[in-house]
């Protein structure tokens, strides 16, 4: 290394970062010693190189937008874990974090930055200022008079937080498209070396324009675009003369970048299409030709690495001139097979992450200097809200003035969008290049290099276990995975006309099928299962072409998530092929051991007998010509990309048109008080019109940064590619499902993608687009439907994570009129064998969901039951008006035709089901009575006056839980009163006597004058709102209207109710307004449960409620005399103490009444005494004295 001798700086040359004794914490350092990656808390390092006069300046490229301080230290400042650059006297900082400065002390500077943002780090010795720039604009002097004077000399440094990422130029490269005037670079550029690389260049450009007339021995000029490299031998004699010299210099960095690459972009300055300027393949023929093959490979990464970082780095201006750029050089460059095979094989330029870059479009955070001010010059967001607070579609009254201004940014949003389009249109070319099977000329085709490294790049995000650098960002995953699937599918389109194939246009969902025969599975290792694509769709049975499909491919590129496949992900995958033709004996069973990395297109495609990927087919499929096996694998990649982090970053970015939507809604209020406010307050007035202006600016800003956002991320085209993912996973899981044994293989993701590319159609894709207009969206939300209610209670579906998120999707599936249809349209079977799932005992299973399912498959019928909201709620804003529990009741009475007829016809079901209903209740209600003893003596105790709030949500929890199965309950004594009131059934009287004193229980709790229940509900604790007389009330009280109403059993029913040793007359009283304090009941006072929309349906005047009165009003006028009194207490049974005894257990001869040894016996065969089987129950009468 050289030392240096330029005045003012010392320090060697090269400049790079001091790995050596430079640092604090853990770092990753990259092999040019320039990027540095934080891996501890709070990392620092410093350069190796320092300045103590003359102003100076380095560069540094940010590519993550967390935590960091950048900035200058000396040689003495001290750091640790926790405090870095500028925490210490002689450091110095700048953090766009939290957009602040650093020296001891911190003040707001600056703006915030973003990752793609370049930091320029001045200092001036002479004056004693330091100065940061961004992206080349001043933020300002940051510190004015800094130590200067003898010994004090500064260092380049930053401290970064865990994982953020950095690079440094401190000179080794052309200072980036923002030079400072006056500030020399830490590190000199080569400036003998680029006199001769540019006089080298001129020499060139004169040869590649002239050209030998031999005839008349003179030089003709002509233009060089026409160049060819097969010319005469003189002109490349002379140009291998240049090339002497001229090769050496191009494996440097600095020379790379500022002459090759801007004479390559200058060559595609003109425009045109990339096709148009054949000059590139020809100079890179040349290179090939006349360069060393080191010195090639060298100048082609460094070319390709400069053009990354310049498409990462270069700014965002609104016709995204940089990026098309640098996209079409790529492109160019990436057209000529030889180098495209040697970046694609080279390790470091072409890992598939750092190329991901090239497929990403970075948002900008600062909407000015992107420039959309002058591509949206008019700004619109929704002023019109419907009741429930969501922004309406086409309002009908909207002014002249608003439909201008909306149809204006329209507009602009349009050119916003051709803008970005023409960048995508690009990427997909470059994605094409590389999925290209054709080049086979020289040694394997790109798509065979490109898919290894992609299941790598696979391979590495799913372990998670990665190092940081490999785990790649999920906005960036987003991009590529539509960029990926555009050129999936326009390669196979390709393919299919080729092979002369049917082609129609649902193309590759269409077609890939996989045809593994399960009988084999046993026999083979992952790395074998692979699908076949089918031509002839028309030739296979009608219901398999149905709906496009695609592929399960239980390869190890799915093991990280099978868990159990694990052991396949050794990099030798062994496989045992079987293939189809009969082979002689010895060669019966082949073993292939193949590395990850090493696969070829032999493997993968399969030839001469040999399968490849592809195992025997089952019989009834026809041989057909197998095609394009990688694309299918590539497809299979995407569905693990969308699993991996896409689905969660389409979720996130969703907070931006959620922030227009509030601003908006804030910016209403506030016009509307304007409006209000009196003229003689002219200080509110005041305060008003400045928040005002504050939101009306920040929805100028918003409006358009949402712009941006639809195009990239949420435009029609991206809602169409994860519509095709959603058809694919579907047809997936059905080829699956129908082939049996090959289930148990099938990813666990694929269901996951299905169900959350469902969620995201529906959720984040609107309002800009709606599911509505999506081709076979109907027939896709049944099909979907249909795995759903199959494969909820599905007993081979084993992970209890699975079978949760399978168990929500369908509970909000049907919170939704158009879903809800969609269960309603598959076929009947199906829809019964999930209704008698759903009616299952509730023992041993997770039944608080599907118990949710049935209350809203119920929800609209029931009595006082049309409401959204509670009713007492109303008046409060709900956090989340989307939530599936505040959809308007949408009851399916198909379904509950189903379940009526299921619970009559089996007698043995309908008794364990209501049994467990019973039991749960029990316990939800007792348990919520437990919790709100201890929050009342925790709110009355004087000194520590607050209530654990997890307890308060579990408290709410049981409460709901208990209203959910008393509406169950009302649905089971609506649609079949004979489970109860048909005494011929074998459990009817022990059902509704367990009812009737589970009634009783609730009743007196809740309707007790000033009792605990009241008190808590008085205290309206945050947390325990859904709390309340009403919903538990009007769930109880239609039970009652049923069961004393509407039966023909009347008298039994009252008998039971009343012959409950619970039962009290003032909880009825209570219940009809007639109690003495009628204030928390349903009199004329009490709530009206009114459901905005769907009518009122309001306790106290409803015709519900004047039904009920004389109902439960003649309970009142009936109760009946005591049933045959006991003599003495020893003829009462001794566990309940309400009845005589009359049942005598075999073969123990204990005793009890019959009701409390029949609910017994339903549980449990053991005698409450002594702990005998019984083996049977016999009447008993007591033997006259």
């Amino acid at each position: 290394q050289l030392v240096d001798q330029t005045e003012g700086r010392l320090g060697p040359q090269p400049v790079v970062l001091d790995h050596t004794s430079g640092f604090e914490g853990l770092l990753f350092v990259d092999d040019d010693l320039l990027g540095v990656i934080g891996h501890s808390n709070f990392s620092s390092i410093r350069a190796t190189t320092c300045v103590y006069k003359g102003k100076w300046a380095y560069e540094v490229l940010i590519s993550s937008q967390g935590l960091m301080q950048i900035g200058w230290c000396t040689l003495s400042c001290r750091f640790n874990q926790e405090e870095g650059v500028g925490d210490t006297p002689d450091s110095y900082a700048y953090d766009g974090n939290r957009v602040r400065k650093w020296n001891v002390t911190t003040t707001n500077y600056g703006k915030s930055w973003a990752a793609g943002d370049i930091v320029s780090c001045l200092i001036d010795l002479d004056e004693g200022t330091i100065t940061f720039c961004l992206n080349g604009q001043s933020l300002g002097t940051a510190f004015t008079s800094i130590k200067t004077g003898p010994g004090v000399a500064y260092f380049p440094a930053i401290s970064l937080s865990f994982k953020e990422s950095v690079a440094f130029n401190f000179g080794s490269r052309p200072c980036s498209t923002y030079p400072v005037e006056g500030y020399l670079p830490l590190q000199n550029p080569p400036a003998a070396d680029l006199m001769k690389a540019h006089r080298l260049l001129g020499y060139i450009r004169n040869i590649l324009s002239t050209s030998i007339d031999i005839q008349e021995e003179r030089l003709l000029e002509r233009d060089c675009a026409l160049w060819k490299l097969h010319g005469e031998p003189t002109v490349l004699i002379t140009l291998a003369h240049i090339f002497n010299h001229f090769a050496p210099l191009m494996c440097k960095v600095y020379l790379v970048e500022d002459v090759l690459m801007n004479f390559l972009l200058g060559i595609l300055e003109g425009g045109g299409s990339v096709d148009e300027h054949p000059l590139i393949q020809q100079l890179l023929d040349l290179f090939w030709l006349l360069m060393e093959d080191y010195e090639v490979n060298e100048c082609l990464k460094q070319l390709m690495m400069s053009l990354l970082r310049a498409y990462r780095f270069s700014p965002i201006i609104p016709d995204l001139g940089f990026q098309i750029h640098y996209l079409r050089l790529t492109t160019a460059i990436l057209r000529h097979e030889k180098s495209r095979k040697y970046l694609l094989n080279n390790e470091l330029t072409f890992d598939v992450l750092r190329s991901v870059v090239f497929f990403y479009i970075k948002t900008p955070l600062r909407v000015k200097e992107a420039g959309l001010e002058e591509l949206i010059p008019t700004t619109w967001w929704p002023t019109h809200f419907d009741k429930e607070g969501k922004d309406e579609r086409e309002p009908k009254d909207e002014s002249a003035d608003e439909r201008l201004r909306r149809r204006a940014y329209e507009r602009g949003c349009q050119r916003l969008k051709k803008r970005i389009e023409v960048v995508e249109e690009l990427q997909v070319q470059i994605l094409r290049l590389l999925l290209n099977n054709k080049d086979k000329t020289t040694g394997e085709a790109s798509r065979y290099i490109f898919l290894n490294k992609f299941r790598k790049f696979l391979q590495e995000n799913a372990s998670n276990r990665g190092h940081p650098t490999a785990l790649c960002p999920p906005e960036y995953m987003v991009c590529f995975l539509h960029r990926l699937i555009t050129a999936v599918r326009s390669c196979w389109e390709e393919s299919s006309r080729k092979t002369g194939g049917f082609s129609s246009e649902d193309d590759l969902a269409g077609k890939a099928n996989i045809i593994i025969d399960p009988a084999e599975i046993q026999a083979t290792s992952m790395d074998d299962l692979d699908e076949d694509e089918e031509s002839g769709a028309a030739q296979r049975p009608f219901g398999a072409a149905a709906m496009g499909g695609a592929l399960a491919r239980p390869s190890w590129l799915s093991s990280p998530t099978l868990g159990r496949a694990n052991r396949f992900l050794s990099t030798a995958a062994v496989s045992l092929m079987t293939p189809r033709r009969p082979l002689t004996q010895p060669e019966k069973v082949k073993v292939r051991t193949l590395a990850v990395e090493q696969r070829t297109e032999e493997d993968i495609e399969g030839s001469h007998g040999n399968d490849g990927l592809l195992l025997g087919r089952p019989l009834e499929e026809p041989d057909q010509v197998v095609a394009d096996k990688s694309l299918l694998e590539i497809v299979d990649g995407i569905v693990m990309m969308y699993n991996l982090s896409v689905h969660q970053q389409l979720g996130k970015m969703v907070v931006v048109s959620d922030d227009v939507h509030e601003y908006a809604v804030a910016l209403k209020d506030t016009e509307e008080k304007i409006a209000r406010c009196p003229a003689r307050r002219a200080d509110i007035l005041d305060e008003l019109q400045k928040s005002q202006k504050v939101f009306a600016e920040k929805l100028n800003h918003l409006s358009r940064r949402l712009a941006w956002i639809n195009a990239t991320i949420y435009s029609k085209e991206k809602m169409m590619d994860v519509y095709w993912l959603l058809c694919v996973c579907i047809r997936t899981i059905e080829h699956a499902d129908n082939t049996g044994s090959l289930f148990a293989f099938a990813p666990e993701l694929y269901l996951n993608v299905a169900m959350n590319a469902y969620s995201a159609l529906k959720n984040y894709f609107s309002p800009a687009n709606s599911m509505e207009e999506l081709p076979g969206y109907e027939e896709t939300l049944t099909q979907l439907a249909a795995i759903l209610a199959k494969h909820f209670a599905d007993p081979r579906i084993v992970g209890t994570d699975i079978k949760d998120s399978l168990m929500q999707a369908l509970a909000s599936y049907v919170c939704y009129p158009q879903s809800l249809r969609a269960v309603e349209r598959i076929p009947e079977e199906q829809r019964v064998a999930m209704m008698r799932n759903l009616l299952a005992p509730y023992e041993q299973r997770p039944w608080a969901q599907t118990n949710w399912i049935l209350v809203r498959l119920w929800r609209g019928c029931g009595f006082g039951y049309r409401y959204t909201r509670l009713p007492h709620l109303l008046k409060t804003k709900p956090e989340d008006a989307n939530l599936p529990s505040l959809q308007k009741p949408c009851p399916s009475l198909l379904l509950q035709r189903h379940m009526a007829e299921l619970l009559s016809l089996d007698k043995d079901m309908a008794a364990s089901f209501l049994n467990s209903v019973l039991n749960q209740l029990n316990w939800a209600f007792s348990e919520f009575i437990g919790m709100i003893q201890e929050i009342q003596q925790a709110a009355e105790r004087p000194e520590r006056n607050f209530v654990d709030t997890r307890q308060l949500k579990v408290c709410a929890t049981c409460f709901d839980l208990s209203v959910s199965l008393l509406r169950v309950l009302e649905m089971t004594v609506t649609l079949v009163p004979e489970i109860f009131l048909d005494w011929s059934r074998p459990s009817a009287e022990l059902l509704l006597r367990r009812l009737a004193q589970l009634l009783n229980q609730v009743l007196n709790r809740v309707t007790a004058e000033k009792n605990l229940f009241d008190r808590v509900v008085n205290l309206r604790l945050p947390g325990l709102e859904s709390v309340d007389h009403y919903p538990i009330l009007v769930a109880v009280t239609g039970i009652l209207v049923r069961i004393l109403v509407d039966g023909d059993r009347v008298s039994r029913a009252s008998s039971v109710l009343l012959s409950d040793p619970c039962f009290q007359l003032h909880s009825i009283q209570h219940l009809l307004g007639e109690a003495g304090d009628s204030s928390g009941s349903f009199g004329p006072s009490g709530p009206s449960g009114s459901s905005g929309s769907s009518g009122s349906s309001g306790f106290s005047g409803s015709s519900a409620a004047i039904a009920a009165r004389p109902a439960v009003g003649s309970l009142g006028s009936s109760v009946a005399p005591p049933i045959s009194t006991p003599t003495s207490e020893e003829d009462l049974c001794p566990i309940c103490y309400a009845h005589s005894i009359s049942a005598i257990f075999k073969p123990c001869s204990h005793k009890s009444c019959k009701a409390c040894i029949n609910q017994h016996l339903m549980n449990n065969k053991d005698c409450f005494f002594c702990k005998a089987t019984i083996t049977g129950v016999e009447d008993y009468s007591k033997p006259t004295s």
